[in-house]
């Protein structure tokens, strides 16, 4: 029963870290990409941005880095 209790408390600790781990801009971009490409969307840009820019009409689809970054979609 410890060693069970042992082992479940390890495993939520383990994947709750990895929720909160700050993730590379290029490799979120690359899977929001595929992701939307999925969908049947062909005609679009994916674009790294600083959090504080502008993003105007673009829509926010993603934050890297910690949220530092934030990655923006434009249809072409």
């Amino acid at each position: 029963m410890k060693t069970l209790l042992t082992l479940s408390t390890l495993a939520l600790a383990l994947t709750g870290a990895n929720a909160w781990a700050a993730k590379d801009c290029e490799v979120l971009k690359t899977e929001l990409s595929a992701k939307i490409e999925s969908h049947g969307a062909k005609n679009f840009t994916l674009d790294v941005m600083d959090r504080d820019a502008d993003s105007g009409k673009k829509r926010v689809v993603g934050t890297c880095e910690a949220g530092k970054k934030k990655i923006v979609y434009t249809r072409n």
